[in-house]
């Protein structure tokens, strides 16, 4: 049976689309067998009733063979890069051009594909017309513009789905100040909406942004809004989490959990536009992480029934956007600039195939590590690195400090060095480290080393606050963000402690810019890398979440702030 997931609102089956959709059930319920374990990305992600897609783009859709074949052959879904947005459909006003949104509709269409519609309103790429219109004249020039793309495909069975409103909050979890919230308020969103669903009646509505893969403040004002237009009738189908990751900056380990609490709002999610960008030049430990992030990502949806799929934007690192956006960063996709596969294609593939590795094999222990560049709240370690001989590569590394029966975890690096950052002054710490391959096989442990911070930092250092506020809550949990640390003392931090006490029966359930421990009731964030310094008067916040009994409505107390 074809995966409700994979079939738009209302389900009708049109005339005309009767031969493409026969041809699309006849690829979707392929059977996957052991026997089937080379087949493409696509048949194994039917098999577990996901779509697998990617960002094409117009030109080397049309200029190379090599592109076209392996769009055709792995990828079940395609949405076009750029050929749908604004700029490229409606330039001046009243012009369309839909040459290139038809030529992707076209290549789904022979190749048994669905398309997502991408992307109806945003703050980019929309032309200077558009954005120097009045009020009255932008809410009519939005809802035509919706009512000629969206309603162009309206009887197309390829096109499924559409984001309808783009990234309409900013990195802080606040509405956007783009010239559609200037210009209309708010109520562009519901508008864009509700002209989306008269436009094609059975296609699935997304809103898309990006930094909300985890729980955080911008996921949780994406949430709230999600809940607020679904209470008011507005159709919000689905939500997409773009997935735009780099190794450097860590994996959001709560993904899996953000991607269920959306879904128990009753939409459907899914991955818009996954890619993991790396700190160039290429080496196999960051292929090793890279291939890592890319798994759990694939997992985290393939965990949540309602999460339909996934989509890598792009698939060669020849076209990726990412290297004229992020200086000296680059090979985010699954296939280098030779059309070759990288250890990411075989880590979604697997994933895709039944998520079991067959590397039991684990790393070589790290050398000891060496301690330098010892301050009062941070040191470097170093140590010969490990060598992985299993075949999923080696992943990264993490330190641990030796404390007896429970030991907690200080940091974790891809590469055989690792600043860590938030240590207690004047303390002497024994610590090591621990290899770990794409299988998730941890290496034994190797030898400790023992150091100890220094007292003063290289300053006289200063004290600081800590104050929590409660963002939102609900029945058996909530948000705490900002906790504001703020520096109060005549010197510069150089790391910062935080501790505050939960109420009996309240687990932290997930963090972000601090790392959290746990002792009883007594949580401890400790700063990372780059926020542990403040100048004098400085602040920096972070956040968590917390569940707790239902019915039970106390909050977290007691917040203090240390600094060395």
């Amino acid at each position: 049976m074809l995966s409700s997931s994979l079939i738009r609102p209302g389900a009708r089956i049109r005339t005309l689309a009767a031969t493409a959709l026969l041809g699309l059930l006849a690829v979707f319920l392929l059977p996957v067998t052991p026997a089937d374990a080379s087949a493409p990305l696509r048949q194994h992600a039917a098999g577990r009733g996901k779509f697998i897609g990617t960002a094409l783009a117009t030109g080397p859709l049309s200029n190379e063979t090599q592109y076209r074949t392996i769009a055709a052959t792995e990828f079940s879904q395609i949405t076009a890069e750029n050929a749908m947005k604004w700029d490229a459909t409606e330039p001046s006003q009243g012009q369309f051009n839909f040459s290139g949104a038809d030529a992707i509709v076209d290549f789904a269409t022979q190749n048994n594909q669905q398309v997502h519609g991408h992307t109806l309103v945003w703050h980019s790429q929309t032309p200077s017309w558009v954005q120097n219109l009045g009020a009255t004249a932008m809410r009519t020039a939005m809802q035509n513009h919706i009512s000629q793309v969206a309603g162009r495909y309206a009887d197309n069975p390829a096109l499924v789905s559409w984001d309808v409103v783009n990234e309409v909050f900013d990195d802080n979890g606040n509405l956007r100040t783009s010239f559609w919230y200037n210009t209309l308020g708010q109520s562009y969103i519901a508008d864009a909406f509700r002209a989306a669903r008269a436009a094609d009646p059975d296609a699935r509505l997304c809103i898309n942004d990006y930094n909300v893969e985890g729980i955080n403040a911008k996921s949780t004002a994406m949430y709230n809004l999600v809940s607020s237009l679904r209470q008011q009738g507005v159709p919000v189908d689905c939500v997409g989490f773009q997935g735009h990751l780099a190794i450097q900056y860590g994996f959001p380990n709560d993904l899996q959990q953000n991607l269920q609490r959306f879904a128990d709002l009753g939409v459907q999610v899914r991955i818009t536009e996954l890619d993991v960008r790396m700190q160039m030049p290429r080496d196999s430990a960051k292929d090793a992480t890279q291939a890592t992030y890319y798994r759990n990502v694939v997992n985290a949806c393939l965990a949540v029934t309602a999460c339909a799929g996934v989509t890598i934007w792009g698939f060669t690192d020849k076209y990726s956007w990412v290297p004229d956006t992020f200086s000296g960063q680059g090979a985010a996709l699954i296939y280098n600039e030779s059309y070759q596969q990288k250890p990411s294609y075989t880590a979604v593939h697997d994933a895709l195939a039944g998520g079991t590795s067959t590397d039991t094999t684990p790393p070589t222990a790290p050398g000891p590590p060496a301690a330098t560049n010892i301050t009062a709240s941070s040191a470097t370690l170093t140590w010969t690195a490990s060598t992985d001989s299993g075949g999923s590569g080696l992943a990264g590394y993490t330190v641990y400090r030796e404390q007896g029966s429970t030991d907690p975890q200080l940091g974790q690096s891809s590469t055989a060095s690792v600043t860590l950052t938030g240590l207690s002054a004047n303390t002497q710490y024994q610590v090591y480290v621990r290899a770990r391959d794409g299988a998730g096989n941890l290496s034994t442990p190797s030898a400790t080393a023992t150091f100890t911070t220094t007292t003063g930092g290289g300053g006289p250092g200063g004290p600081c606050t800590a104050t929590g506020t409660v963002q939102t809550q609900w029945n058996n949990g909530y948000v705490v963000q900002p906790v504001t640390v703020t520096n109060t003392g005549t010197a510069p931090t150089n790391g910062w402690t935080v501790t505050f006490t939960l109420p009996a029966g309240h687990t932290v359930t997930g963090s972000w810019n601090a790392t959290l421990t746990t002792s009883g009731q007594t949580v401890t964030a400790k700063s990372l890398g780059y926020n542990g310094t403040l100048a004098t008067g400085a602040s920096t916040s972070f956040g968590f979440q917390a569940s707790r009994p239902g019915g039970n409505t106390q909050t977290p107390s007691g917040y203090t702030c240390s600094a060395p």
